[in-house]
C-alpha cells in the first residue's frame, strides 16, 4: 500500500511547480514511509509514497515500462490478489517483468488491454497510467472503494491524490465549502455520499470507476456496480460455496513479504479470518499467527450492554486464542489518550469522521505497526450478510429512511435556527437516489427488493465510511490493513443471496455461521453480532464535554454562528437522554461531543472558508 498524487496540465511547465510537488508529496508521506518518488515530463508529474509490501527491493514507483516502443508509467496504490494468474497470462502475450510486484503486472495489464484492464485485477487499488504515446492519463479505482482516489479539475488541467490534503497542498485548490459541503458534515456525517469530496470542486472517482483524461476533457465509466441476478444453489450448496469464496479471499491475502498480521475481536468475522490465516500457517510450516484486540481503561467497569453491543470481547477473545493457538496481543486504550487522539483522527481522515472509533483504531493500529507493516480485519460481513440489526427489524427495515441515521432531530438540535434550510430534502434525496438505483430482479418479492435496497444503501454509504476509516487510520501509522470479506467476488454473490438463505435460521450472517459450523468453536459461531469495542468510561465523556465548552464560550471558533448552544448544552447536562445514535450504532453524547471537536478542529486547522 502507498500514497499516490498526480498532476496534468499542458499549459503549465510543471518543472517549475517542484515546491508544490514537494508540498503534495509530503503530505502523504505517511501512507508511504518506505520510499518517495517522482516521475516528470513539461506537462504531468506522478507523485509517489511507498510502503514496502511485496517485492521489498525492487518495487519502487513511479514505475516506467516500455513494450513494442510504447512506453507507460504508473503510480499505484494496492495489492492485487490476482497476480499469478495475471502474470502468466501475460507472458504468454509476450510480456516479460523485470520485478516480483503487482505494480508491474497491474501496469502490463494496462498496455495489453487499455481501458478493459479493470476487469482482469482482483485486489484493491487506486492507480494512474500515463501514457507517453498518447498522452493520456488513465485512472481507476478498485470495485469496492477500499482504496481511495480524489480529484480536482479546473480549466487547463486536473489534480489528483489518495488524501485531499495533498490536493490542498497545491494552491489552485481552495479550502472552501459551500452549502452542498456543509449538508454533508452536519447532516449526513461522518457518511458521505459517493464521490463528494466535501470541498467545493473536489470529487471523488467512485468505486468501480475508471476515468480518462487526454488534456482537455476527463472521460468517466463505472464497470462495476451491484447487478441482480437469479441465485440458482441450494442452501447446502450455497453453504459451501460462501465458504469456499471466504476461504479463497482469506488466503490469497495472506501473501506478504513483510510481518503479517490479524486483528481478533472474538466476533465472526475476524474469527474466521484468524482460523483461516492460522490453518494457513500451519501448513507451511510457519510460526504461529500474531493476533490483535482491542479495549479500553477500566472498560469492565464501566460497560453497558444495549442492543447494538450486547457483549464485551474479552472472553470470546480468549476462547478463539485457545482454538487456533495464536501469539496473541491485546492493546488497551488510555482513555486521555483516546480524547487527545480525537484530532490526528480528524488529519487522518481529512475530515471529522467516526470520532473515538476511529482515533482508538488509529492508536491500534500505531501499535501493531510497531512489529508489523500488513494486517488483516473482518470488516464489511455485515453489510454484505445482513449482520445488522436493521435488516432483522421490521420496523426499521421498511422505515423509509437511512437506517443508521433514521431522525436529524438530534442533529436539528445542535444547530441554529435557519441552517441548512434545504438540509432534510438533501439528505433525503441521497437516500432515494440509492433506492431508485438499486437493481433489482422482476420476481423480486417486497422483501426480496428491500434487502436489495438495505444492502446497497449499507454498500455504498455506511461500507464506504468504514473503509474510509480503516484506510485512513491504518495507513497514518504505515500499516497496510486488507479486507478479505471485500473480494468482488464475494459481494457479487452476498448482493444475489435470497433472504432465506442468507439469514439461515433466523440469524444475521446465517450463511456465514453455517459455512464455517465445526471449524470454529460453537461459542463463535453462535455469539450474537457485536461491533467494534468503544468507551463507556465517564471520564471520556468529561474531556469531551470540557473542550466542548471551550468552543461554545469562544467567540473566534468557526462553530460559533453554527452551533445553538442550549441545545449542545442539553447533551452535555443530559446525556442519557440520547435516545437513538447520531451515526451507526455506537454514537451517541460523548461520540456527538467528539464531533464537535474534530468540526471545530477541521475548519481550523484547514482555515476552511464557507462560500
Amino acid at each position: 500500500m502507498c500514497g499516490i498524487a498526480g498532476w496534468y496540465d499542458e499549459k503549465l511547465r510543471l518543472k517549475e511547480q517542484e515546491t508544490v510537488i514537494q508540498k503534495m508529496s509530503a503530505s502523504i508521506a505517511r501512507r508511504g514511509p518506505d520510499d518517495s518518488g517522482v516521475y516528470m515530463n513539461e506537462s504531468i508529474c506522478l507523485i509517489h509514497r511507498r510502503l514496502a509490501v511485496i517485492d521489498v527491493e525492487h518495487g519502487r514507483q513511479p514505475l516506467v515500462k516500455n513494450h513494442n516502443n510504447r512506453t507507460c508509467a504508473i503510480v499505484y496504490n494496492g495489492e492485487l490478489y490476482n497476480t499469478p494468474e495475471l502474470r502468466a497470462e501475460l507472458c504468454l502475450s509476450g510480456y516479460t517483468f523485470s520485478t516480483d510486484s503487482d505494480t508491474e503486472v497491474v501496469l502490463a495489464a494496462f498496455m495489453r488491454w487499455g481501458q478493459e484492464c479493470v476487469y482482469k485485477l482482483n485486489g484493491i487499488f487506486a492507480f494512474a497510467v500515463y501514457d507517453e504515446d498518447k498522452k493520456s492519463l488513465f485512472l481507476a479505482r478498485d470495485r469496492i472503494g477500499v482504496k481511495p482516489f480524489f480529484f480536482y479539475r479546473y480549466n487547463t488541467g486536473l489534480l489528483f491524490a489518495s488524501e485531499v490534503k495533498a490536493l490542498l497542498e497545491n494552491p489552485l485548490v481552495k479550502p472552501e465549502i459551500d452549502e452542498q459541503g456543509l449538508s454533508e458534515l452536519f447532516l449526513i456525517g461522518p457518511g458521505r455520499t459517493l464521490g463528494q469530496g466535501i470541498y467545493r470542486g473536489i470529487e471523488e472517482l467512485l468505486p468501480g470507476e475508471y476515468a480518462v483524461y487526454d488534456g482537455e476533457r476527463l472521460t468517466r465509466s463505472r464497470y462495476f456496480t451491484l447487478t441482480a441476478r437469479e441465485h440458482h444453489s441450494d442452501i447446502d450448496t450455497s453453504i459451501s460455496e460462501v465458504r469456499d469464496l471466504l476461504t479463497d479471499a482469506i488466503e490469497r491475502q495472506l501473501v506478504s513479504d513483510v510481518p503479517l498480521c490479524c486483528f481478533l475481536s472474538g466476533g465472526l468475522d475476524s474469527s474466521i479470518i484468524s482460523y483461516v490465516a492460522a490453518n494457513h500457517h500451519k501448513r507451511n510450516h510457519m510460526k504461529a499467527i500474531d493476533t490483535y484486540s482491542i479495549d479500553y481503561e477500566d472498560n469492565a467497569k464501566y460497560f453497558q450492554k444495549s442492543l447494538f453491543q450486547p457483549t464485551p470481547d474479552s472472553e470470546f477473545i480468549g476462547i478463539m486464542v485457545n482454538a487456533i493457538g495464536s501469539d496473541h496481543h491485546s492493546v488497551t486504550i488510555d482513555n486521555y489518550d483516546l480524547y487527545q487522539a480525537l484530532t490526528a483522527a480528524a488529519d487522518a481522515r481529512d475530515f471529522p469522521g467516526m470520532v473515538d472509533v476511529d482515533s482508538s483504531l488509529l492508536l491500534f493500529c500505531r501499535k501493531i505497526k510497531e512489529d508489523f507493516t500488513v494486517a488483516l480485519s473482518g470488516e464489511c460481513a455485515d453489510e454484505l450478510f445482513g449482520g445488522y440489526p436493521w435488516y432483522h427489524n421490521a420496523e426499521i427495515l421498511f422505515d423509509d429512511n437511512f437506517p443508521w441515521s433514521r431522525s436529524l432531530d438530534i442533529r436539528r438540535s445542535i444547530l441554529k435556527d435557519g441552517f441548512l434550510p434545504r438540509g432534510e430534502e438533501y439528505v433525503r434525496q441521497r437516500y432515494l437516489d440509492t433506492c431508485n438505483n438499486t437493481d433489482k430482479l422482476p420476481t423480486d418479492t417486497k422483501q426480496d427488493a428491500r434487502m436489495r435496497e438495505m444492502f446497497a444503501l449499507n454498500f455504498y454509504w455506511f461500507m464506504q465510511t468504514l473503509l474510509d476509516r480503516k484506510d485512513r487510520m491504518s495507513m497514518y501509522n504505515g500499516l497496510e490493513v486488507r479486507v478479505p470479506f471485500c473480494d468482488y467476488r464475494i459481494v457479487e454473490y452476498a448482493y444475489n443471496l435470497p433472504w432465506h438463505i442468507k439469514a439461515l435460521g433466523g440469524r444475521e450472517k446465517g450463511i456465514v455461521r453455517a459455512a464455517f459450523r465445526g471449524l470454529l468453536p460453537d461459542s463463535i459461531i453462535d455469539r450474537k453480532k457485536s461491533p467494534y469495542p468503544k468507551t463507556h468510561n465517564p471520564v471520556y465523556f468529561k474531556l469531551c464535554a470540557l473542550h466542548v465548552q471551550e468552543i461554545l464560550n469562544d467567540k473566534t471558533s468557526p462553530l460559533y454562528e453554527i452551533l445553538d448552544r442550549n441545545g449542545v448544552e442539553a447533551i452535555i447536562e443530559n446525556p442519557d437522554k440520547i435516545s437513538s445514535p447520531w451515526y451507526g450504532q455506537l454514537m451517541k453524547a460523548p461520540q456527538i461531543l467528539a464531533y464537535i471537536i474534530q468540526l471545530d478542529h477541521w475548519f481550523r486547522k484547514n482555515k476552511v472558508t464557507i462560500v
